[in-house]
């Protein structure tokens, strides 16, 4: 975890809430998070970056590939596409110093309207990345290890928080 704080540092330069470094071992891994994808999200069937498209990969499938790491960075924000810009330029600023396999999580933000819900592929396939949850990490569990704020949303009138994280090395 070289790099560690640089990235963490980097994320709150750049706008994030909170940003924290973690180890794999500190991601917690629930394959039943796919059924409040199934049975809890409007864009399932529709989003490309959900778990519902042809071809993704399933959370059990995500965890043995993720596991692979062994450090990251956790970045939270109270917008949805501040914490999304954070996590893929901290992304590409691994890539940059060497971490050829950093990949980031972040639900995605980047257009108005996703393609999918029109039946049209990804106009940003490049950038799309898997939400943090839906690749099966219990993102409630995962953060709250770190003293980050995350609440069961009651009403539409309370601020959300959004987390990202990009898996390291």
């Amino acid at each position: 975890m070289m790099d560690a704080e640089y990235f963490v540092d980097l994320a709150l330069e750049w706008g994030a809430d909170h940003a924290v470094p973690f180890e794999i071992s500190d991601i917690v891994f629930d394959p039943r998070t796919i059924l409040k994808c199934a049975f809890g999200c409007g864009d399932w069937g529709y989003g490309h970056t959900c778990p519902s498209r042809p071809l993704s990969l399933k959370p059990w499938e995500y965890e043995h590939v993720l596991r692979r790491y062994s450090w990251g960075v956790i970045i939270h924000s109270t917008d949805k596409r501040i914490s999304q810009d954070i996590s893929f330029g901290i992304e590409r600023e691994a890539f940059l110093r060497g971490y050829y396999l950093a990949f980031s999580l972040s639900d995605c933000a980047i257009c108005g309207e996703c393609a999918g819900f029109a039946g049209k592929p990804c106009v940003n396939p490049k950038k799309a990345r898997p939400a943090f949850h839906s690749v099966g990490i219990d993102v409630f569990k995962t953060v709250h290890q770190f003293g980050l704020p995350l609440d069961t949303l009651k009403s539409q009138d309370e601020t959300a928080n959004w987390y990202s994280a990009v898996f390291i090395e």
